[in-house]
């Protein structure tokens, strides 16, 4: 590092950032795939982008290793770490998931769905056989939080939409079930915002079935926890997501896979590494005794507060400790419905949906007129059911460290015996001491 200049480095496995709150609306045709990825290089110009997942971190040295999309290695020095390496698919121990059911992390898993969805309609409405055609009908949504909540609602408007097209055999139609162990959807929101989402996906069809889950996963369908077995072809997983692997593999305390920060989100004992994201346990303030949750809302905010903590370790401006008071949750629930708080104030109904969208646009770091363009087409022209076949069954497996990519034949191999610890994001100033 010189005099008045610090040089950053970005490794990250894709060139671009993640939207992840608008991903279901990718999975529903609502959204082209770019509208909810924003250009890094871009949008940091002064950023050095290494293409590449960091799967090995020296902390004594002060190094980090790192793998390209093809498969070379390299290695980058630091002064400064910042960890923020995401999470994946949380994954449980039940017959058959791993295996059947396909994750909603990443950008490749959205595209499935999509073809998968519109495949089966598709396949469905050619089929002689009922039960053929019932099958390929009936999709599985198990985790009632956010995404599957979204995912379950933006999925049932399209395939409703689908089959005004394509018409099934008589007597069937589009079936979506959303499962969860818990008591309602939305456990983690207030309970009205929960009871406005139960209230709009039972209207529009979507079979709400609490206190269930999947006790066992095949080809031909999937045996719930109530002794009901469904015929299926499609498990969405969106039970939840674990902090990155790269966190667990650095030795340091934890907290639930989590590294433990302090409210600067400084390593302790590693005062030139910070942690911020899902991959970081940071101290409540508002909450003692308590973290902040793996939301997009605290990583957003994490991101400002190490950005600045890091300068300050450098000798520009103040460090101040990460304290955010929620302003409220918005869930988009398709069309005009949505469910919002915001400020505390219970929101429902095109109100809430004004919100909702108004908030995602703020909150965007790009691509804002794209998305709005997109809704307002949604709005007014009929929705393209068409499948690209880009993304294939194998190439999104559930049981991956790297759900924003998709395996690719012929591409690089990681040895089967050695645990796979990429970091998603590992920023770093980087130059002599």
């Amino acid at each position: 590092m010189s005099r008045g200049k610090v040089d950053i480095t970005l490794v990250n496995p894709t060139d671009y950032f993640l939207y992840l709150p608008l991903l279901p609306q990718v999975a529903a045709g609502v959204l082209e795939a770019r509208r909810v990825t924003v250009s890094l290089s871009g949008t940091l110009p002064h950023v050095r982008l290494v293409l590449g997942e960091a799967d090995d971190i020296d902390l004594d040295a002060r190094t980090v290793h790192y793998t390209d999309p093809e498969g070379d290695e390299g290695t980058l020095t630091y002064d400064r770490l910042v960890i923020a390496a995401g999470s994946v698919n949380k994954l449980l121990p039940i017959p058959g998931v791993a295996e059947h059911a396909h994750g909603f992390r990443g950008l490749p898993e959205a595209l499935y769905l999509r073809d998968h969805v519109i495949r089966q309609v598709e396949l469905a409405a050619a089929a002689d056989d009922p039960a053929s055609c019932a099958s390929r009908c009936t999709f599985v949504v198990v985790g009632a939080g956010y995404t599957g909540t979204e995912v379950a609602a933006q999925g049932k408007m399209l395939t409703d939409a689908l089959v005004r097209k394509q018409p099934l055999r008589e007597g069937i139609q589009p079936r979506w079930l959303l499962l969860d162990l818990a008591k309602r959807v939305l456990p983690e929101l207030d309970e009205r915002l929960s009871t406005t989402a139960d209230r709009v996906l039972r209207e529009r069809g979507v079979d709400v079935r609490m206190e269930t889950s999947v006790k066992e996963a095949t080809p031909k369908g999937v045996l719930l926890t109530d002794g009901e077995f469904v015929d299926t072809r499609t498990l969405v997983w969106c039970v939840g997501v674990r902090p990155d692997p790269l966190a667990e593999s650095l030795g340091l305390p934890l907290e639930r896979g989590r590294l433990l920060v302090d409210p600067y989100l400084q390593v302790p004992g590693r005062p030139e590494v910070f942690a911020c994201g899902d991959a970081a346990a940071v101290p409540d303030l508002e909450k003692p005794g308590q973290y902040t949750p793996m939301t997009a809302q605290h990583a957003w905010r994490h991101g400002k507060i190490a950005a600045r903590n890091v300068a300050a370790s450098l000798g520009v401006g103040d460090r101040r400790p990460y304290r955010h008071r929620d302003m409220g949750f918005t869930v988009d629930l398709g069309g005009a419905k949505a469910a919002a708080n915001p400020l505390g104030l219970p929101l429902s109904g095109p109100l809430a949906n004004l919100v909702t969208r108004g908030y995602h646009l703020a909150a965007m770091p790009g691509n804002r007129v794209r998305v709005a363009a997109d809704w307002f087409l949604d709005a007014v022209l009929p929705r393209q059911g068409v499948q690209l076949g880009l993304v294939r069954s194998w190439s999104v497996p559930l049981d991956t460290a790297s759900p924003e990519l998709a395996r690719m034949p012929g591409g690089p191999e990681k040895d089967a015996t050695t645990p796979k610890n990429p970091g998603k994001a590992a920023d770093s100033a980087e130059g002599d001491s």
